[in-house]
């Protein structure tokens, strides 16, 4: 009887070799599928997939093109660990992705009015992109580009000279961005940017998220609180009209936590321009030196996410744009199934005095640092 019981349990410890086994055979032949799936040349430039993990089963996802970040893979509550940001499953995909998926936004996030700005007396045109203003850069800006990479400990640092005069913006632009997947379940993303000629100078990540780990559910009921008792108000192209205008009873204050969807359909003015929330959040000072933007929990999951800054503003959207027409893992990114918390300067910046200035002379440093920080509250 003893003899049977070993024979069994010896059985039964093969077996499950076996099948620890097979099943990392089976991820690390995935994995292997996706790397090729993002491996590629592009003017002479090489395309890869860089793989963040750390302790805890955390796994961040990345691409020097456009300074990427294709997938946060994060637990919930219960330990399950899915990915809670969008972003397209081959690097073909990027190529003609139109929504900013996880990637670096520059050398101007956000708008400017018209594409035009002054520097110095100076009148410099960027193209025109979004309406009639210019978005994001302008036309194959940082975010169509090839990245050089160098792999650090925990993390990954790309780099990107921009030429004087790429898109109508002034002075060689030397930018090094830098992922760190921290032990806590933080992404670090520092910023660091120099230049030879003055200019403007505003990056962001554009990750957009759904804790919920359901790509297709609605943001709705995620619970957003914002460290502002201010915004900016926009004009019917989303331009700011130059106001810091108080959130106190509007449906833009976020001051307390408060579900996406509670006043997202409001009959407001603002709220119809942005057909939602896409507007820019003034952050309450601080003395620290980061300063605490945003908290998101997403409740079903128990997935909680807190955004930090050393940057004075964080754009909010509501993902109001999204219509199904981008499309990844079998799934179309719907409409207002995703949020996205952008820190950056304010837009239209350049061409509002009142506004933090977004000037970079020569000899000066561009230093600023985001924390995207994860964790889970009791359902």
């Amino acid at each position: 009887m003893k003899k049977t019981i070993l024979f069994s349990l010896i059985l039964l410890s093969v077996l499950i070799s076996c099948n620890l086994k097979n099943e990392k055979k089976d991820m690390d032949t995935s994995a292997q599928t996706k790397a090729s799936l993002f491996t590629d040349t592009i003017q002479g430039k090489a395309v890869g997939l860089y793989t963040l993990q750390n302790k805890n089963g955390m796994m961040v996802e990345l691409t020097n093109y456009g300074a990427t970040v294709v997938s946060i893979n994060v637990p919930d509550a219960a330990g399950k660990i899915e990915n809670v940001t969008f972003g397209y499953d081959s690097i073909a995909a990027y190529y003609t992705g139109k929504s900013y998926f996880g990637c670096v936004v520059g050398r101007y996030a956000n708008r400017i009015a018209l594409g035009k700005f002054n520097i110095d007396g100076v009148e410099y045109s960027a193209p025109i992109n979004n309406g009639q203003n210019t978005l994001h850069g302008g036309v194959n800006s940082m975010d169509k580009q090839v990245w050089d990479t160098k792999e650090i400990a925990n993390g990954v640092e790309f780099s990107i000279l921009v030429k004087d005069g790429e898109n109508g913006y002034p002075g060689d632009l030397d930018l090094k961005v830098t992922y760190t997947l921290l032990e806590n379940n933080s992404i670090q993303i520092d910023y660091a940017a120099t230049t030879n000629k003055t200019t403007v100078a505003n990056f962001a990540n554009h990750a957009y998220f759904n804790l919920s780990g359901d790509l297709t559910s609605s943001i709705a009921s995620h619970i957003v609180q914002l460290n502002a008792s201010r915004y900016t108000p926009v004009d019917s192209t989303l331009i700011p009209t130059g106001e810091l205008k108080a959130v106190a009873n509007t449906p833009f204050d976020f001051t307390a936590p408060k579900a996406v969807g509670k006043d997202i359909d409001a009959d407001d003015e603002q709220i119809k321009f942005g057909k939602g929330y896409d507007h820019n959040y003034v952050l309450n000072p601080s003395e620290e030196k980061l300063n605490l933007a945003a908290v998101v929990v997403e409740e079903k999951s128990g997935r909680k996410m807190e955004v930090f800054t050393t940057e004075p503003g964080v754009q909010f959207y509501s993902g109001n744009f999204l219509n199904g027409t981008e499309q990844a893992h079998g799934i179309a990114y719907a409409y207002r199934t995703a949020l996205c918390l952008e820190t950056q300067h304010f837009p239209n910046s350049p061409n509002e005095p009142s506004f933090p200035s977004t000037l970079l002379k020569p000899g000066e440093k561009f230093v600023s640092q985001t924390i995207y920080a994860f964790s889970t509250v009791k359902k």
